[in-house]
């Protein structure tokens, strides 16, 4: 049996940007892309914290160290610059293995979106 579960995790990031203009995805700071484990390109659930928003979009990859949270496209509506977001993604794995696995989870700092040393 196949179970959906939490790959990665990335817990109270601020939004930098939202740019409606743009033809969809999730931008995100490539160090935080990286301790999340996550890819271009990868399927994200984005829960908004300040208007209970949810939706699902990609990644994108922005510069590393640059603190990037910007919603791109249609989803740029749901979300305001400074909400507090939890990005998400998951993967499907077999029941047993799913057991000991353990997601990847980043707190960043939410002022600066960037690695808590």
């Amino acid at each position: 049996m196949q179970i959906e579960v939490l790959k990665s995790k990335i817990h109270r990031a601020c939004v930098t940007e939202a740019n409606l203009d743009y033809v969809g995805s999730i931008t995100i700071d490539r160090a935080l892309m990286d301790a999340a484990n996550l890819i271009p390109g990868e399927k994200v659930q984005v829960v908004d914290n300040n208007n209970g928003e949810r939706f699902e979009t990609y990644v994108i990859e922005g510069p590393a160290g640059s603190g990037c949270i910007c919603v791109n496209g249609a989803a740029a509506r749901r979300v305001a610059v400074g909400d507090v977001v939890i990005v998400m993604s998951y993967a499907l794995m077999d029941f047993e293995e799913a057991k000991g696995f353990r997601p990847s989870v980043v707190f960043p700092d939410t002022a600066t979106n960037r690695l808590i040393p």
